[in-house]
């Protein structure tokens, strides 16, 4: 199965305390059904200072589960579903089923 959501798409978080918030996903790891998006899922670790690192709370982007998540329609920026269309040329790409806008380029 194609994957809908890919490492570089804008998706906007539908659930959860990091509701409405958008950002770039910048892993996924498909087994977990898992995806990891900038600036959203915040978590803090406290960390010990060593040799190379200093000590303290250190703020990471946490994974969150891809139920969770939406894509970002390229022209009215609100979440979308994602569907598979083959082209002429007989490219499988994703798009936008609320605009039908191409996601892939």
């Amino acid at each position: 199965m194609a994957a809908k959501i890919r490492k570089g798409d804008r998706v906007i978080v539908l659930t959860g305390r990091s509701k409405g918030k958008t950002g770039e996903v910048l892993t996924v790891m498909p087994k977990e059904s898992r995806a990891v998006v900038q600036g959203v899922n915040m978590a803090k670790r406290h960390t010990r200072a060593t040799q190379k690192t200093m000590g303290g709370i250190i703020e990471k982007e946490a994974p969150i589960h891809l139920s969770n998540l939406a894509h970002v329609d390229p022209k009215s920026g609100l979440p979308s579903r994602v569907g598979f269309r083959v082209l002429e040329d007989g490219r499988k790409v994703r798009f936008a089923k609320r605009s039908g806008e191409l996601i892939d380029r």
